[in-house]
């Protein structure tokens, strides 16, 4: 695994992301859903299992799922999994936090 900087501090993070609000970032070509919420980062595919609309365009819920805005499908940012089992599950990216900086970890 390879850990890729995307922002400088978590101050800048927090100040770049809106909390609850899916946003796009492209990191070595692959799509990533990056969200905060509740003073936590997610990391997910960007693209729905089901038929591949961004989820960056989304909304979360309160449980804690990334909603696609096409058909509604729901998948758990903490593991990936679509709440109703009608399609696969999202591949979830590590996210770390040090002092210079913060990185989402790349497969």
């Amino acid at each position: 695994m390879k850990w890729i900087k995307i922002f400088n501090s978590i101050e800048e993070a927090k100040a770049r992301l809106q909390n609850n609000k899916p946003q796009l970032v492209i990191i070595q070509e692959k799509r990533i859903c990056l969200v905060l919420r509740d003073d936590r980062f997610f990391a997910v595919q960007d693209r729905c299992t089901h038929n591949g609309e961004s989820l960056s365009k989304g909304m979360v819920n309160y449980l804690g799922e990334v909603i696609c805005p096409w058909h509604n499908y729901r998948f758990s940012l903490h593991t990936g999994r679509e709440a109703a089992s009608r399609s696969g599950d999202l591949k979830t990216y590590p996210v770390k936090i040090e002092s210079n900086g913060f990185f989402i970890g790349i497969f």
